[in-house]
């Protein structure tokens, strides 16, 4: 669902929501500590008991949602919450994840978004339209046979839980983990967008994969391990790690509950506004102390057999 608030004034910096005034941020705190209070029953090990708690967590988040202040309010203290948001502010994606007794996993999120505009008015003043809109995130992942080609709405989003967001010219590309399943898990190289009238999708041909197209990357594995994807800014270069079955063959080949890193990385490297993936990076020689993130460290990935 779309909602938006129009604002008309007169002011000379963009920056709208920079300081937040003393009973904005008391009104937060209090929200703030009500949504701790409702996160503590996701650890409840009775279903029926998380599922009641995310209902009254999610009830909290609507009221404060509406506030446009709420795109500068970090909410550091609601622990389990990705809430992410690029260098120019435009936007902040907040999405959680709630497991189900079958292994499954539910996702729920909020996508917020600044889309002020600055209108000079003479030679000092400025006329700043301000409009903020605010969209929730309806999971339908369930009903998706191709995720790697689904391009999904706000309304029907292919849910996961976003991890980390990269700014690209036109576009933003965002890392996630899906629990799925009690034998596989899956992580996703997923990709925001903005069309020209502001609707935001997800999904979107940026990666350059002969006879493939994928609107995003899925990679599956085995829920016993875990697997790498970072991103290296100084390289433009996202390296993970590379997937293969338990033993060499056909026998395990797309029986993901046996895939796991094997110790090699791949990559995908940006170049003129898409991702050009790269096979058999040396992910030792991306790291680097003044990158802001960290490569994989190849020690850390716990393969599942080592090949011969």
């Amino acid at each position: 669902m779309r909602i938006f608030f129009l604002v008309f004034f007169y002011v000379v910096s963009i920056h709208l929501f920079a300081q937040l005034p003393d009973s904005v941020l008391f009104k937060f705190k209090q929200v703030e500590q009500e949504l701790k209070v409702a996160q503590k029953s996701f650890l409840s090990r009775k279903e029926s008991e998380r599922i009641e708690g995310n209902k009254k967590f999610m009830a909290i988040w609507e009221k404060v949602i509406q506030d446009p202040n709420c795109l500068h309010y970090p909410f550091d203290s609601v622990v389990e919450v990705s809430k992410l948001m690029p260098k120019n502010k435009k936007f902040k994606l907040i999405t959680w994840n709630l497991p189900l007794d079958n292994g499954n996993h539910a996702f729920f999120g909020y996508l917020l978004v600044d889309n002020s505009k600055v209108i000079k008015k003479g030679l000092f003043k400025k006329e700043v339209i301000q409009e903020y809109e605010f969209f929730r995130l309806l999971d339908r992942s369930s009903s998706v046979n191709n995720p790697e080609t689904y391009i999904g709405s706000t309304e029907k989003w292919f849910g996961m839980l976003y991890t980390s967001l990269i700014e690209c010219d036109d576009y933003y590309t965002l890392i996630g983990w899906d629990g799925n399943d009690k034998l596989v898990q899956r992580k996703f190289i997923d990709v925001l967008y903005f069309k020209t009238d502001g609707t935001p999708v997800f999904g979107k041909d940026v990666f350059k994969i002969p006879r493939k197209s994928p609107r995003r990357l899925m990679f599956q594995y085995s829920t016993e391990v875990s697997m790498s994807i970072k991103y290296n800014e100084k390289l433009s270069k996202i390296v993970y790690s590379h997937l293969a079955p338990k033993s060499i063959g056909e026998v395990l080949e797309g029986q993901y509950q046996y895939y796991g890193p094997d110790g090699s990385f791949d990559a995908l490297e940006y170049k003129k506004g898409r991702w050009v993936p790269l096979e058999d990076v040396d992910a030792r020689n991306d790291k680097n102390k003044n990158d802001k993130a960290e490569a994989p460290d190849p020690d850390e990935a716990k393969p599942i057999y080592k090949p011969n």
